[in-house]
C-alpha cells in the first residue's frame, strides 16, 4: 500500500487550540499510529477517511489523491474507499446485526437488503463468524462480537484500506491476544491494508510494519520494521513517551 500523508490542521482556538502537523510515507501494508493520548492520532485518522478537512497538505492513498489544498482535490468520505472501525463501534442499537452490516451498501429510505445486498452482507459475515447473530441487536453482544460486527460493516463496501481506532481497548486484557490474531488472519484473508491507532507496546511488537510516533501533534519520527528486530522497534516507541517534544 502507497500512503502519503502531509497535512496541516487547527481546531478549536485559544487558549485550548490543537495544532497538526502530521508528514509520513510508507508503502507497507501494517500501519500503526503510535503515542499518548491527545498527540494527534485519531484526528489525522479522521481525515484519511474524509471527516476532518485539514487547513493544507495533500493525501495520496495507493494511485488516488484523496486530498490536496493547491490543487482543490477533496474527495468525500463516501467516495474514498475506507473502511472505519471507530473505537466505540458506532453501531446503531435500534438494527439488529445483519442490518448494521448493510448500512453502508443501503439507500437511505431502503428496507430491504436486496438480493445483492443480502449476499454480500451474507458473505461477509460467514467469514467473521457472526451469521447466527444476525437477529440479533447489539446491546445482547460481546465487546469481541461488537468489534466483528464493526468490522463486518467496515469490510462489506470493498475499501482499499482498514482504518482501526484503537481496536483492543475496549476489550479485557485476556481477549486482546486472541483478537489480535483474528484480526491479521481477517487483514489477510481479505487482502487488505490497515493503519491502527494505539499506545500499547504489544500493538508495535505484533502489527506494525511502519509506526509513525506520535507528541505533542506532530510526526516526530517514522520507524520501518525492515531491518529492525521487534525489540529495537519497541524500544523506540517506548522511549518516544519519556522524550519531551523539541521547539
Amino acid at each position: 500500500m502507497k500512503l502519503d500523508v502531509d497535512i496541516r490542521l487547527s481546531l478549536g482556538s485559544e487558549p485550548r487550540r490543537f495544532d497538526l502537523r502530521a508528514k509520513f510515507d510508507t508503502a507497507e501494508d501494517r500501519v500503526v499510529l503510535f503515542g499518548p493520548s491527545g498527540a494527534g492520532k485519531s484526528v489525522t485518522m479522521q481525515a484519511m477517511a474524509g471527516l476532518i478537512k485539514p487547513d493544507a497538505g495533500r493525501m495520496v492513498l495507493g494511485d488516488r489523491v484523496l486530498f490536496d489544498s493547491e490543487s482543490g482535490v477533496d474527495v468525500p468520505a463516501r467516495l474514498r474507499k475506507v473502511g472505519y472501525l471507530f473505537q466505540d463501534y458506532a453501531l446503531f442499537p435500534h438494527m439488529d446485526i445483519e442490518r448494521n452490516v448493510a448500512f453502508g451498501l443501503m439507500g437511505t429510505f431502503q428496507r430491504s437488503l436486496g438480493p445483492e445486498v443480502a449476499g454480500k452482507v451474507g458473505d461477509v459475515m460467514r467469514v467473521l463468524d457472526i451469521t447466527p447473530l444476525r437477529h440479533n441487536l447489539p446491546r445482547e453482544l460481546s465487546g469481541g462480537q461488537r468489534q466483528r460486527v464493526a468490522l463486518a460493516r467496515a469490510l462489506v463496501c470493498d475499501p482499499a484500506v482498514l482504518l482501526l481506532d484503537e481496536p483492543f481497548a475496549a476489550l479485557d486484557i485476556s481477549l486482546r491476544h486472541r483478537v489480535r490474531d483474528e484480526l491479521e488472519e481477517i487483514r489477510r484473508r481479505f487482502a487488505i491494508p490497515m493503519v491502527l491507532i494505539s499506545h500499547d507496546l504489544e500493538d508495535v511488537r505484533r502489527c506494525a510494519d511502519t509506526m509513525v510516533l506520535y507528541q505533542g501533534g506532530q510526526v516526530t519520527q517514522v520507524a520501518h520494521r525492515q531491518g529492525v528486530d521487534d525489540a529495537s522497534l519497541v524500544a523506540l516507541a517506548e522511549a518516544s513517551f519519556m522524550e519531551p517534544l523539541g521547539r
